[in-house]
């Protein structure tokens, strides 16, 4: 069944002709201008702002809390040819932050070194017994940690009582109470008000290279996009600006790591956006730090070396597919266990990899939009990673039964958390309780603002690229997405591996566009069938074999309406986990199965009952109305054959029968049973005896033949009508 997993909002804010002639003179088209003013960038100022590349608008970097000490420290760590540490974090924010960091500090002279932790044996964060090994074996007497640090009291406690300093660059969420750092240096510091409080680790790490620099590092722009793209943080104000003109600058990096990066992905440089960013080069990145040691990545991001950089970049590209195999394996093992009868989902095995349940538990959110805990066990603990509806605030779920916990921390959306497997049940009790007796409506579903209604007629190339100026888009100024309905499916067919993904072709008119809709490739036969279809979609280029095409990517999809769909073909197979009519007299979602003898069977099964959806496979134990009910001339020809026999014995004779006077058996039988009733025979312990004194009487007067018409009629509905027409013939009160 299609399911939409959002509440659409549609955008009814117009601007007025004056708003038009601004963005006129900005070369924007009226569609482009309209979603500008939904977004609330509805004066010539804003719009300025907006469009704006210009670098020196960027925020005083000595705005930051502790900056100035930061500097200062880090200068005469340089001056006195201290060993400085930069320590990072194992994903794409981290590995760009520490190699800003890093060129910053080389561009000084300074004597750096750089250390991502390991995600298995390191953890997230200030690590003590690293820290200790770097100031023991060698020599750092500073540390700068760069998109982590807040929560690294320990570690960074010890440091600091070894006389080694530390600075802590970083953007995670301020505990209440901070480490006692040397410095810490972070866009939400209660005792610091920087204008913009949404900066990635890479931009805070950008802002100390600026300050360091006394200048602004555009070379370094391109690893601030991809760090600020990667980490998903809010592509308004300075960020919005630094990402535009990173973007710029990585179509043209002189990185000879990114580029090769970039050619292992299959992207021309030119084509190089904020979608290559997210979608290519960020989960490659990432997926190091999931399944490895992620320190090669720095070397890719700041070496010179031609050989090396293409080697890592095949390593990291061959780390990503293993990725991709791992979390398809795990999808498909925890899908497997999810039991859709409970309100929240805690999957938990053995030999699941750590490195990528998150991405796991948020698949599976996406597809039954359930809380969902996707867990490792190992050693008696099961570790793991949560995510949630919008509903529930997964982080204040569990925050109050930190006891049931070895570690746990998160978010409204997300939590990480380790448990002893005996306390596994009770966290499934603890969240049900919640849900609970906090009366939450798991139907709730998060908003999605369509910004227009489209016509398939008005997207063309020139629409995408008049939607362009308002890129990058990204978390707080998302892809415009467009509605599109009253159009006809003409084409569905799976692509990628196991069919995953949906690929329509859809038409409206004399146009025609293809979309593309990932992770939907079980629903081919809903979107192939089903009516009043409304899509929720992006516009995309799409460029194959020398082609260049608009093409539609699929946000969401609803349906107003019941659901039919026809799976009565041999090749379709039943929907998985929806249940059959006849089994669950409660569910929304039904496949009818067996088709019983009379109609009125069935259609008490429709009586007091609303459906969304419903599969027809309308299997048919005896096929009547393919036999009929038998005509004239085969009836006589039966009378005929068996009167010239004293008796008749229907046990052993039948099938010879059958092939003698070519009817088929099943209605063979009835017309046997048809005579029977008028009379005509009698049959005693299956021996069949011509009744020679019969009445003469009409086969119309049988009861059983009267009854065998309105079975092939019945099964003529249900083998041949369109599902619509079966539908309204079984919510029908007459028989009609």
């Amino acid at each position: 069944m299609i399911t939409s997993k959002y509440n659409w909002k549609n955008i009814e804010k117009e601007p007025d002709n004056g708003f038009f002639e601004l963005t006129k003179k900005e070369k924007l088209t009226e569609l482009a201008s309209q979603i500008l003013y939904s977004r609330g960038v509805d004066t010539a100022e804003k719009l300025t702002q907006f469009l704006s590349t210009d670098l020196s608008q960027l925020h005083d970097p000595y705005l930051l809390h502790d900056m100035d000490k930061a500097v200062n420290r880090i200068r005469q760590a340089i001056e006195n040819y201290e060993q400085i540490l930069v320590y990072g974090d194992y994903d794409a924010d981290g590995m760009t932050s520490a190699s800003i960091m890093k060129e910053a500090l080389e561009m000084l002279g300074a004597e750096a070194q750089v250390y991502l932790p390991n995600r298995f044996t390191d953890g997230y964060g200030p690590n003590e017994s690293v820290y200790k090994y770097f100031i023991e074996q060698q020599n750092v007497s500073l540390i700068i940690t760069v998109d982590n640090g807040v929560a690294g009291h320990e570690a960074i406690a010890y440091a600091q009582s070894q006389g080694v300093d530390v600075i802590v660059t970083d953007h995670h969420g301020l505990p209440a109470e901070l480490p006692e750092a040397f410095a810490i240096v972070h866009p939400e510091h209660p005792e610091a008000d920087y204008p913009f409080k949404y900066l990635a680790g890479c931009g805070v790490a950008f802002k100390v290279a600026c300050a360091l620099l006394e200048s602004i590092p555009t070379e370094m722009l391109d690893l601030v996009a991809i760090g600020t793209i990667a980490d998903m943080v809010s592509l308004t104000d300075e960020n919005r600006i630094m990402v535009k003109v990173g973007l710029e600058i990585l179509k043209q990096t002189e990185r000879i790591g990114l580029i090769e990066l970039i050619k292992v992905s299959d992207v021309d440089m030119a084509d190089v956006n904020e979608e290559t960013v997210g979608f290519k080069i960020a989960p490659q990145l990432n997926a190091l730090g999931r399944l490895d040691d992620p320190n090669s990545a720095v070397e890719l991001l700041t070496g010179f070396d031609d050989e090396e950089a293409h080697n890592i970049a095949k390593m990291i590209n061959a780390k990503n597919e293993e990725r991709k195999e791992i979390v398809q394996k795990i999808f498909e093992e925890a899908m497997s266990m999810v039991d859709l009868e409970k309100p929240v989902q805690i999957l938990a095995k053995e030999g699941w990899h750590p490195g990528v349940l998150g991405i796991v538990a948020g698949r599976i959110l996406e597809q039954i939009a359930q809380p969902v805990i996707v867990l490792n066990i190992e050693d008696g603990l099961a570790k793991g990673s949560a995510r949630s509806i919008e509903a529930i605030n997964i982080f204040h779920a569990l925050d109050e039964h930190r006891g049931l916990f070895e570690a746990f921390g998160g978010h409204a959306g997300a939590a990480g958390l380790t448990l002893v497997t005996e306390n596994l049940d009770k966290l499934s009790q603890v969240l049900c309780d919640y849900i609970a007796e906090n009366d939450i409506d798991l139907s709730q579903k998060k908003e999605l603002v369509i910004d227009e209604v489209l016509e398939l007629s008005e997207i063309n190339l020139d629409t995408v690229h008049s939607l362009e100026k308002l890129a990058p888009f990204g978390m707080d100024n998302p892809k415009p997405v467009f509605e599109i309905k009253d159009f006809v499916v003409k084409q569905a067919r799976t692509m990628g591996q196991n069919g995953a993904h949906l690929k329509l072709k859809i038409a409206q008119g004399t146009t025609a566009i293809d979309l593309v809709a990932f992770n939907q490739g079980h629903l081919a036969q809903e979107f192939q069938q089903v009516q009043n279809l409304f899509l929720a979609t992006t516009l995309s280029i799409n460029k194959w074999n020398g082609q260049t095409t608009v093409q539609l990517m699929l946000e969401d999809a609803r349906v107003e309406g019941v659901q039919l769909i026809d799976i009565r073909s041999k090749m379709a197979s039943l929907p998985e986990r929806v249940p059959v009519l006849t089994e669950d007299s409660t569910a929304n979602e039904v496949v009818v199965l067996d088709i019983p003898d009379k109609a009125e069977e069935l259609k008490s099964l429709f009586v007091g009952r609303h459906f969304e959806a419903i599969y027809f496979k309308n299997h048919i134990k005896r096929a009547y109305y393919l036999t009929g009910y038998g005509t004239r001339d085969q009836f006589a020809k039966l009378y005929k054959t068996i009167y010239q026999f004293p008796e008749f014995d229907v046990r052993y004779k039948l099938k010879e029968l059958s092939q003698y006077l070519n009817i088929p058996d099943i209605l063979l039988i009835k017309m046997i049973q048809i005579f029977d009733e008028l009379d005509f025979v009698t049959i005693t312990d299956g021996v069949m005896v011509v009744n020679k004194d019969a009445q003469k009487r009409s086969i119309s007067e049988s009861q059983i033949y009267q009854d065998l018409k309105q079975q092939v009629k019945f099964q003529e509905l249900m083998a041949l009508a369109t599902p619509q027409e079966i539908y309204e013939w079984l919510i029908n009160e007459s028989d009609e």
